[in-house]
């Protein structure tokens, strides 16, 4: 069971209510997983921890030999496409504060969101657009002189929700460094197709997500209890040329029985 354990990241939403960082990452290490996605949460993690808790949580990972693959956040509360400047000015100050954060741990990557638009009355494009740039603008040097990478989602809550309009978005920004983190459960409840929005970010896919969810209701559930076609991604990973672990971002109230479920569920649908 360790082998296939240490063919998945795991990123850790599940345990954020009740488990800080580090313990999160032993207990994670002691079922036999060697990657985990650290999620930023009050509690669990938040920039606030102080110089101890930070050596505390590089110990747990070296000691326990956990790769930290990337930092991420829920992207509820915050909205760099806020309508509002003082909502956007708090968002990246505290997204600024995650991408130090992200570097201190040694973490490659950080996940970050385009931006939300109101859905009843969005503002033009070309509005929320300049707001994702002035974003970048500001992460991204962040980013790079703490020695990580920003990689953008596609979060169906986004203004740029789906493959091509995040690489067009990119594309037009210029910075080669920003990766793409590409999220199956998100891709699939937006109706796109799985395999050609693998193939469309290629060139930027620095991550993918796994967990699984129907097209009428968004979840991030564990495999086997959506209808996300799993089996036609993995040939796909490898035509990309896609190194990086698969990370399960599952979200459960029985989360290491639902992950290991998840974990065999893949290794018999070819992943690993």
């Amino acid at each position: 069971m360790a082998d296939v354990k240490k063919i998945f990241g795991i990123n850790t939403y599940s345990y954020t209510l009740n488990w800080s960082a580090a313990d999160c990452i032993r207990h994670l290490a002691d079922q036999g997983y060697i990657g985990v996605e650290l999620m930023m949460y009050p509690g669990h993690l938040w920039p606030d921890l102080d110089a101890s808790g930070r050596r505390d949580l590089r110990r747990a990972a070296e000691e326990r030999g956990v790769r930290i693959i990337s930092l991420n956040m829920p992207n509820v509360d915050l909205n760099v496409a806020g309508a509002s400047q003082e909502m956007r000015e708090y968002s990246l100050g505290l997204l600024t504060q995650f991408v130090r954060l992200a570097g201190e741990l040694g973490a490659p990557g950080i996940v970050v969101g385009t931006g939300k638009a109101n859905p009843l009355f969005p503002a033009p494009r070309e509005l929320l657009m300049g707001h994702f740039y002035r974003a970048l603008d500001l992460l991204a040097p962040v980013a790079d002189a703490v020695g990580t990478k920003l990689l953008v989602e596609n979060m169906p809550v986004g203004f740029l929700r789906d493959a091509d309009s995040i690489m067009q978005a990119l594309a037009a920004y210029g910075n080669d460094r920003i990766g793409v983190i590409y999220d199956v459960a998100n891709g699939h409840f937006i109706g796109e197709d799985l395999r050609e929005g693998l193939r469309r970010v290629r060139d930027r896919l620095a991550l993918a997500h796994f967990s699984d969810t129907l097209r009428s209701v968004y979840k991030h559930d564990p495999v086997g209890k959506g209808d996300v076609p799993f089996a036609g991604v993995a040939p796909v990973l490898a035509e990309v040329g896609y190194k990086e672990m698969p990370v399960l971002e599952i979200i459960s109230h029985d989360a290491d029985a639902d992950i290991s479920d998840s974990v065999q569920r893949l290794v018999a649908l070819g992943y690993g």
